[in-house]
């Protein structure tokens, strides 16, 4: 068999950097447009913007930025890599073998950034949207009317989504432009304003971040104000989960830079705050009035909201290819269903999953409708991702300690990352009546599939039996040639995971010989395993001594189309001309020369559990649960290219024990007379 290879890293370079721009810091690259405006009017609008105040709050982000995005995720986090790919769940497969519990964080991570993935594209457009409104010709003709906001959002979502087919490279070289110029833009206008009050500069001492946020007097908010500053950092999980599309070369390279970027926006920002803190016509503005786009002259604000917009897009984007990536690994991971993955371009860490895609578009237009403004929704934005960012704590500090024997890094690190997020969990725990309990609601859904295809898949193993298929091979030639059995077809094939050369699905046997005995000229059991190379063409087989009983696994690149009959007639022709099988030559065919290949059948058995297994009914649900997942997630003929063959579902029962039955004893048929005397005994 050959050896499974692993795609390499992919290498830096100027191009993969620009791809880089586009793909991943689309999230964390936008919070400078609500960070700031959240921290403000939490702590009780522009008026209470001392100078204290606002240098106590850019030092909170300034190195909350540092300590969770650069020093957790891009120093120690994208050292964790499994085969280059970044995630909870390529972390997760890293540690799995110290511990079975570790699957609970992994779940909780992975559910919970995946429902973050749903209301970043909705909250970043919305409010570079919203920004139209500070454009004064703009402002004549709309108003302030939210309808023509959200009309507009919505566009611009469903737009992001029918683009994601294309695939992450050819939209991050589309995208990469645009936020190298976002990058320069927010740099730029920040080291401009930074000079109305250089006392900013003073936030790169910790000690004012931690004054302001312990003193009563300044931070009307406590401890909750982490809540908002926690903004700053929300897109550090999707910078690891995008690790695979990119390289991390690509990000090490480019981090610098887009972290000064970002500083310089905010320290411009609080400039200008400081600045106008007694203007008494932009206090009166509110909750409406935003310093990333009040503070720009006016005929220079329509190329910020323009550029903004585009930026907020490639936000969503980042979310979007990690979730891409998230769910992949999730399935490899036996934690979510199989479902149909395209790989656009030639890198395997580009991918798309067109279920996933709907079903985060159509979230992602449930959130606007329902929140209706970027306030209602940054006041529900963070909770989710900061479970996730505890649950990475934990994953991560298993693997220093356990995988690469750092005890003396794995215990600091645990103390110091656990006790920081949960500082921004608590804090962040008053947004849940305030809209979190959104982000919470869809968290949990998608924590119980994963939880219910997890445990279904655990009930399953526990009876599965793989049994030798040489014990068989006696009674499958009886049945190939059992004359009073009509033919099924010429090549029966059955799909199976199971990669094993010379076991097989006890299922599958009790399918051909007892479920309803199928007579074959050949009996093809298939399993298709994808590698890590683009165009891989191989397969293997095993004919156990006979001309009419294969086991094949059907090597293929992930960027080949798995259409499954194709590549099993070509099989079956080499192996007829080889000698190694009978031709299967065809009396009747609208062909003039039919070929040596006859028909094919393929099955695909499915398990269904029976209300008498002697399992516990929870377990029964689950498995219930289970299956109507499976069914919700399309057809395995479908993703091997099998919509135009002949193709049967056959349904077969979960072998576990049976409920013991009371035994039923005999007894004669009453006569005549006895059912007579009985009848009048009743009356």
């Amino acid at each position: 068999m050959a050896k499974k290879k692993h795609h390499g890293a992919i290498p830096f370079s100027m191009g993969m950097v620009l791809v880089t721009m586009g793909v991943v810091y689309g999230d964390i690259g936008t919070s400078p447009m609500y960070t700031l405006r959240a921290i403000m009017h939490g702590n009780g609008g522009l008026n209470t913007m001392e100078p204290d105040v606002v240098i106590g709050a850019l030092s909170l982000i300034i190195w909350t930025m540092t300590l969770i995005t650069t020093v957790k995720y891009v120093l120690v986090a994208m050292k964790a890599d499994n085969h280059n790919e970044g995630g909870i769940f390529a972390l997760y497969s890293l540690v799995r073998h110290c511990g079975a519990w570790l699957i609970g964080p992994a779940m909780v991570g992975g559910a919970a950034l995946l429902a973050d993935g749903i209301l970043t594209p909705a909250v970043t457009v919305t409010t570079a949207i919203e920004g139209l409104r500070t454009i004064d010709l703009i402002h004549e003709i709309i108003g302030d009317s939210q309808a023509v906001v959200i009309a507009i959002t919505i566009a611009i979502i469903c737009m992001l989504f029918l683009v994601q087919r294309a695939g992450t490279s050819s939209i991050g070289r589309a995208f990469g432009p645009i936020m190298c110029l976002w990058f320069g833009f927010l740099g730029v206008v920040g080291v401009i304003y930074l000079f109305n009050d250089l006392n900013v500069l003073r936030a790169f001492n910790p000690l004012r971040g931690i004054m302001f946020l312990f003193n009563g007097n300044l931070n009307q908010a406590g401890l909750m104000v982490l809540g908002n500053v926690f903004l700053c950092t929300t897109g550090a999980e999707a910078l690891y989960s995008d690790m695979g599309h990119v390289g991390k070369k690509n990000i090490y390279a480019s981090w610098p830079v887009v972290k000064a970027c970002l500083i310089a926006n905010y320290l411009g920002q609080g400039a200008w705050i400081l600045s106008m803190r007694n203007n008494a016509g932009l206090a009166a503005m509110g909750a409406n009035m935003n310093p990333f786009f009040e503070m720009l002259p006016g005929g220079f604000r329509i190329f910020a909201v323009i550029l903004s917009t585009l930026a907020a897009i490639i936000a969503s984007q980042a979310l979007i290819t990690g979730s891409f990536s998230i769910v992949s690994e999730a399935i490899s991971l036996d934690l979510m269903p199989h479902m149909k993955i395209e790989y656009p371009s030639q890198n395997k860490g580009q991918l798309y999953i067109p279920m996933v895609n709907n079903i985060l578009w159509i979230g992602c237009v449930g959130v606007v409708l329902f929140f209706r403004s970027s306030e209602r929704m940054e006041a529900a934005y963070g909770l989710a991702i900061t479970v996730t960012m505890l649950m990475t704590t934990i994953l991560l500090t298993l693997y220093l300690a356990r995988v690469r024997h750092k005890a003396a890094l794995a215990v600091p690190f645990a103390l110091f990352f656990g006790v920081l997020e949960s500082f921004f969990f608590f804090s962040s725990l008053t947004k849940f009546t305030h809209g979190g309990y959104v982000t919470v609601f869809l968290a949990f859904a998608i924590f119980i599939v994963m939880y219910v295809w997890h445990r279904g898949t655990q009930i399953e193993m526990a009876q599965r039996v793989n049994l030798p298929v040489a014990n068989y091979v006696g009674q499958l030639r009886e049945l190939s040639q059992y004359e009073k059995i009509p033919y099924m077809a010429d090549n029966l094939v059955f799909l199976t995971n199971d990669p094993s050369s010379t076991m097989l699905d006890r299922d599958i046997l009790y399918s051909i010989l007892d479920k309803q005995p199928k007579r074959a000229k050949a009996y093809w059991f298939l399993n298709v395993a994808v590698t890590d190379e683009p165009d891989t063409h191989e397969f293997w087989i095993n004919d156990f001594g006979t001309d009419f009983l294969f086991k094949v696994q059907l090597r293929l690149g992930f960027h080949v189309n798995q259409r499954v009959n194709e590549y099993l007639y070509q099989i079956i022709s080499t192996m007829v001309q080889q000698g190694r099988l009978p031709a299967q030559d065809h009396r009747f065919s609208i062909y003039e020369r039919a070929g040596h290949v006859g028909d094919f059948r393929f099955c695909l058995v499915r398990k269904v559990p029976s209300d008498s297994n002697d399992i516990s009914s929870a377990d029964l649900t689950i498995l219930k649960v289970k299956y109507f997942i499976r069914g919700a997630c399309g057809s395995p003929d479908h993703w091997y290219g099998l919509e135009n063959s002949s193709v049967m579902l056959e349904y077969v029962p979960l072998f576990v024990a049976t409920k013991r039955q009371h035994k039923l004893s005999y007894v004669p048929m009453p006569t005549a007379e006895e059912e007579a005397e009985e009848e009048d005994s009743d009356e």
